[in-house]
C-alpha cells in the first residue's frame, strides 16, 4: 500500500488536486482511499435522522448502512484525535491512500503553492518528506521536482513511480 499526501495553505487547491489524482488513479483500476484532515468540528450526519438520534442519545459509535455504502461515525468526546496511521488501519486493502493535510506526518507529500512571492509561507522549508511541488512558477529555493498545475498526468505518474 502506498500513502501519498497533498499539503498547502487554505484555498491552495488541495481538494481539487486530490480529486484529479483520485480520478486518474481510479481509472487505472486501483483501489484508492482518501483521508482528509479537518481543522474544524464537522458532522456528516443529518439532524433528526435515526443515526443522528442514536449519537445524540449517547452511542459512541454508529454505523449506518445501505445497499450502496456504509459509514462509521465515532464520537471522540475528550479522547485525543486519531493518528493518521490508525485511520489508515481502518481502510480495507487499498492500493493507494491519498491524504489531504496531515502535513507533520512522515509520508511523502506534494506541496501546492499558489503564491510563490511569499517564501515565508513555503511549507517545504519546515517539513520533512515534501518530495515535489505544484506551482506554475519555478521556486528557486526548492531543488527537487516541480510540476505545473496542468500536469496532472505527470503528477500521477510520479506518485505511482515514487519509491
Amino acid at each position: 500500500m502506498k500513502i501519498f499526501g497533498l499539503i498547502g495553505w487554505k484555498n491552495s487547491g488541495k481538494t481539487y488536486f486530490a480529486q484529479q489524482i483520485i480520478q486518474q488513479l481510479s481509472s487505472q483500476n486501483l483501489r484508492v482511499a482518501s483521508i482528509k484532515h479537518a481543522h474544524h468540528n464537522f458532522d456528516i450526519d443529518q439532524p433528526n435522522t435515526d443515526s443522528f438520534l442514536h449519537r445524540q442519545s449517547g452511542s459512541q459509535q454508529v454505523i449506518i448502512s445501505s445497499s450502496k455504502r456504509w459509514a462509521k461515525m465515532v464520537e471522540l468526546k475528550d479522547a485525543p484525535e486519531k493518528k493518521l496511521e490508525d485511520l489508515i488501519g481502518e481502510i480495507d486493502r487499498p492500493d493507494i491512500v491519498i491524504v489531504e493535510g496531515y502535513k507533520n506526518d512522515n509520508h511523502p507529500k506534494i506541496e501546492i503553492i499558489n503564491n510563490p512571492l511569499k517564501p515565508s509561507t513555503f511549507m517545504f522549508t519546515k517539513l520533512s518528506n515534501v518530495v515535489a511541488l505544484i506551482c506554475d512558477t519555478r521556486i528557486a529555493e526548492y531543488s527537487q521536482l516541480q510540476f505545473k498545475k496542468n500536469e496532472i498526468k505527470k503528477i500521477v505518474q510520479f506518485i505511482l513511480n515514487y519509491k
